[in-house]
């Protein structure tokens, strides 16, 4: 993928801030043991455990209140510890929750998607120990991507990107790090926060690898717009297609209903060429039929070139 271009400043508002493959089956976390490491055993040094995570927004309505579902989210989370997350749909006072169960070691980066604290949030947590953000953003998937809040596409609703540069300390090397949310009623909204997108992040400077994690909704398969835009198109890879081993495969959206094998994947963790995907699966956890959301978290291991 060639990047370059326009100026850094073009890309976002700019803030800084103190962003042939081997199957195995593995059962769904169950608090005793991190199922990424039993996809692919211990982490290799330097390598990058990063999750796109949808976790729906934190309303009070049961079933499947915020309530109800946090202490289980909090199993997830704590157990698997990624480096990095995106995540989608939080909202402020979720968001808080997460960063207590997950203890100190974390932060987070973002804004809501309707300004300021409002709305939901396409925050990016990452682990302080390791990674420290450089520099981040956010832009609007709009006509005018610099608006707060602005939405011009005939979506449901107002959607974001939210970015962040990192440097690893483990390894030395930089990368971009980029969390979206892509409207879930209107395609010709999808359409063109694809070609934002891929026009934002092809305009990125210094050139650095990209991890994008998102909810795309839309599936991952060649003829599907979204996916043929950001792949087929701007070059970056899809790290489950890429990745050298697996855990089982589950349709990422499931309502809070019986989960799909080998299902659509419409959460995705996407990576600029020379990044690296080791491992790749979806995480079914749940307890006592309490899901912590009603999507499932993918997560990856990556290494950076």
């Amino acid at each position: 993928m060639a990047i370059g271009g326009a100026a850094w400043r073009s890309l976002a508002s700019v803030s800084l801030v103190v962003v042939s493959t081997l199957s195995i089956a593995v059962a769904p976390v169950d608090g005793k043991g991190s199922a990424m490491d039993r996809a692919a055993g211990p982490a290799a040094a330097g390598e990058l455990h990063v999750m796109t995570y949808n976790l729906r927004y934190g309303g009070f309505a049961t079933p499947n209140s915020w309530t109800e579902r946090r202490p289980v989210m909090r199993t997830l989370l704590t157990t698997e510890r990624p480096d990095l997350i995106g995540t989608q749909e939080g909202l402020v006072s979720q968001l808080a929750d997460i960063r207590t169960d997950l203890g100190g070691g974390y932060d987070y980066i973002g804004t809501g998607r309707l300004g300021g604290q409002a709305g939901e949030f396409m925050a990016i947590f990452y682990r302080r120990d390791r990674l420290t953000p450089q520099t981040s953003g956010n832009f609007w998937l709009s006509d005018t991507p610099q608006v707060p809040a602005s939405e011009t596409w005939g979506g449901w609703s107002v959607r974001m990107v939210t970015w962040v540069r990192f440097l690893d300390r483990t390894t030395g090397k930089l990368f971009y790090a980029v969390n979206t949310h892509l409207d879930n009623a209107s395609e010709y909204a999808r359409q063109r926060s694809a070609r934002l997108i891929r026009e934002r992040l092809q305009a990125l400077k210094p050139p650095l690898p990209i991890v994008l994690t998102g909810d795309f909704n839309s599936p991952a398969e060649p003829g599907s717009f979204v996916y043929d835009q950001l792949v087929a198109q701007a070059g970056f890879q899809d790290t489950w297609l890429t990745a050298a081993a697996h855990g089982p495969s589950y349709g990422t959206f499931h309502g809070y209903q019986p989960l799909v094998r080998d299902g659509r994947r419409i959460d995705w963790v996407l990576v600029t060429p020379g990044v690296t995907a080791t491992a790749a699966l979806t995480n079914a956890y749940h307890r006592n039929e309490q899901f912590p959301s009603d999507h499932l978290p993918v997560q990856v291991r990556l290494r950076l070139p």
